[in-house]
């Protein structure tokens, strides 16, 4: 995934910060130099602008979105294959589900726009007397229709994939849920395979190789996931976010020596260097909340006289 090192900050707008990654400036280069059916350059540089554009809207779809379930928003990076929205939507399914869904949700909202211009357009006669203008129009309803058809594939990490995880959340839980999502995601890029190989397109393989990487990742975690879950419960204590009881083992890494620990059975100590934390992160929901909130009343200590 796409970091902030290496990227150029653009902005910053509704508290979250844009930056573009510099690989970014090969992609730009590598679709302008081939042929794209306009009469100047300018106009591929302008089409490849507006694709980030549209990017960027879709982007923010997910922040504010998650923002709206009470989530916590970072940054947007723009890169080759699009963008990354880095979002901590609530663990709930519908928090997850409206968070994820919100991207697609604005391509949704750009197509009647984008298809009553390239109506008006051609009503005009732009194909005969400005045809780079209407070539522009028709390319930013393609692009537009497109990345809406292909994030909503079920494939994981897409955003249709992770909206099949959400859904089956309702009924599997959190783990089983990604589980499978990932396991439909690893067939569908099986079957993606061909359609690669056949277009012989370097983007079509760099995004292969980009889901393929991070469906294997998430089902790495469902797995960590599904062993947690079996894992014996500390009781006395309980998130004060979604009630969770914490599991006994050592889940929290120390932030200083990098040493995995069991927080509740150290009173947030790490043992290998002595570093104390007044505070721990939920493993099921990851809100951080101090120690004297996750007592449950049967753990808290009776006042002194």
């Amino acid at each position: 995934m796409p970091t902030k090192q290496g990227s150029i900050h653009l902005f910053r707008l509704f508290g979250i910060d844009v930056y573009l990654h510099w690989a970014w400036f090969l992609a730009v280069w590598y679709f302008v130099s081939g042929a794209r059916g306009y009469t100047s350059t300018s106009w591929s540089i302008l089409e490849c602008l507006s694709l980030f554009l549209i990017v960027l809207m879709h982007e923010f779809g997910h922040q504010l979105a998650c923002r709206q379930v009470g989530g916590q928003t970072h940054d947007i990076i723009l890169w080759p294959l699009g963008g990354v929205a880095y979002v901590s939507p609530p663990q709930r399914p519908g928090a997850q589900l409206w968070s994820i869904a919100a991207g697609p949700l604005v391509n949704v909202a750009l197509f009647p726009i984008f298809s009553v211009v390239v109506l008006v357009a051609r009503s005009a006669g732009w194909d005969d007397t400005m045809p780079d203008a209407y070539l522009f129009v028709l390319t930013l309803w393609y692009i537009n229709t497109v990345l809406l058809a292909f994030n909503l594939l079920p494939i994981y990490p897409l955003d249709g994939g992770q909206i099949l995880r959400s859904l089956l959340w309702f009924a599997f839980g959190r783990a089983r849920s990604l589980m499978i999502a990932t396991v439909i995601g690893l067939v569908g890029i099986a079957a993606f395979i061909p359609v690669v190989i056949w277009t012989n397109h370097l983007w079509y393989y760099l995004l292969a190789g980009f889901a393929l990487l991070n469906c294997w990742n998430g089902l790495m975690q469902a797995r960590a996931l599904l062993r947690v879950a079996k894992m014996p419960r500390r009781e006395g204590f309980a998130c004060p976010n979604c009630k969770a009881v914490p599991p006994q083992g050592a889940l929290w890494v120390c932030g200083k020596c990098r040493t995995p620990f069991d927080t509740f059975a150290t009173q947030g100590v790490c043992p290998h260097c002595g570093t104390q934390y007044t505070a721990t992160s939920c493993p099921e929901c990851g809100i951080v909340r101090p120690f004297s909130e996750w007592m449950t009343p049967t753990n808290v200590p009776p006042p002194i006289p």
